[in-house]
């Protein structure tokens, strides 16, 4: 048997959406096909490959496997399924030991939604995948959605037919990372992608039947491509009209080559005052469409900049627009209250004791309007 044919057991990958917080993780890529993204280092140096199917269906099998004796045991208070299941621990290898966590945490969480890793699951052959999801429709009939990532090229090479065999199997939301949908900045960043091929690949999503997730990422044009990011990417958005746009503030950590950029002079990044104006301006240029905006990832100034269009479009970039009015102090202390964890919404600055601590930040910190960005940027490395 040659060594890439080996079953070596459970596999789990590094990443999932936020959204995926309660899924079930199940493998099935490993890494990332393009890996060249200037912003992204998640997957530098390491090799993609596609998971044989017999070993994915064994996972499925395993993770299956336990969670009916955890579901034994936590049913039956004593008796042979606890007894089973303390014998099965104490003898699991440590990627068994890996899947029966796995396997626990889905079970706590009700076994509802599945995520498919790694980075692009679509780069598998669809009668591959088509084998994988009709397994986990089988295997597990109460699951309610399964999800995966998936990049843009991929996707426009799938014939509508092909994505519509996907979506009857089980396949009901794709997540895109657009990120921008300005061929300047995609070329700058390597994204590897142009616009027409994202709104080739995010309306062939939607014609499928399979809910769309698209991510939009404020400053990743610099302060040179700011508004052109904005722009770009909201008509992309408005020629798709996914069913999430969900927003990804730019972070520029010094393990990415983006770095490299800005340390050359290539690259000016944007504060968060600036990156704020370029999201209302993103935000303001969504029309026509019934997206609903999320704004669920700590890197995000504002958590509260959410709902859906075109009702919502009003309450969606209020904070954004109350923030901007305000004096640059006030603002100082709240960028530097949200970078610090001190506050979660715009409207925690109302907050007495909230306020004081963040007031308190900004001295002992020594935080002024010209040394702003550099604390904002440290406080993000914590959360990449």
């Amino acid at each position: 048997m040659k060594p890439e044919e080996k079953y070596d057991g459970f596999e789990l990958g590094p990443i999932r959406p936020p959204s995926e917080a309660k899924s079930l993780l199940l493998r099935i890529t490993r890494n990332c096909p393009w890996n060249r993204c200037k912003f992204c280092n998640l997957y530098k140096g390491e090799k993609f490959s596609i998971r044989l199917v017999s070993h994915v269906l064994k996972d499925i099998d395993l993770i299956k496997e336990y969670a009916d004796l955890i579901q034994r045991s936590n049913i039956q208070s004593g008796g042979e399924a606890r007894r089973e299941l303390t014998k099965l621990q104490d003898g699991l290898s440590e990627n068994d030991w890996i899947a029966f966590e796995i396997a626990r945490s889905w079970v706590l969480n009700g076994m509802k939604s599945i995520f498919l890793q790694d980075a692009n699951s679509l780069a598998m052959k669809p009668d591959n995948l088509v084998a994988i999801l009709k397994h986990l429709s089988k295997t597990f009939p109460q699951v309610e959605r399964i999800t995966t990532y998936a990049r843009s090229r991929s996707i426009a090479r799938i014939s509508d037919d092909d994505m519509a065999r996907i979506a009857g199997s089980g396949l009901n939301r794709i997540h895109i990372g657009m990120e921008s949908g300005s061929d300047e900045v995609l070329d700058f960043i390597k994204k590897g992608v142009d616009k027409e091929t994202h709104i080739i690949a995010g309306q062939k999503v939607r014609r499928a039947g399979i809910e769309l997730s698209e991510y939009y990422m404020p400053g990743l044009g610099g302060r040179k491509l700011s508004r052109v990011n904005a722009l770009d990417t909201a008509d992309a958005m408005n020629k798709i009209n996914p069913d999430f746009i969900r927003i990804r503030t730019l972070a520029v950590p010094e393990e990415v080559e983006l770095f490299e950029d800005v340390q050359a002079g290539r690259f000016t990044k944007m504060g968060d005052i600036e990156m704020a104006e370029e999201l209302l301006l993103f935000l303001e240029h969504l029309n026509g469409i019934t997206s609903t905006v999320k704004s669920d990832h700590i890197l995000n100034l504002f958590q509260e900049v959410e709902g859906q269009l075109p009702d919502d479009k009003e309450r969606i970039t209020a904070p954004i627009k109350s923030f901007l009015s305000m004096d640059k102090q006030k603002q100082l202390i709240y960028i530097v209250g949200r970078r610090a964890g001190v506050f979660r919404y715009l409207d925690d600055i109302n907050d007495p004791v909230r306020m004081r601590h963040a007031e308190n930040a900004v001295k002992s910190y020594c935080i002024t309007l010209n040394n702003v960005d550099d604390f904002t940027a440290e406080m993000m490395k914590r959360f990449i």
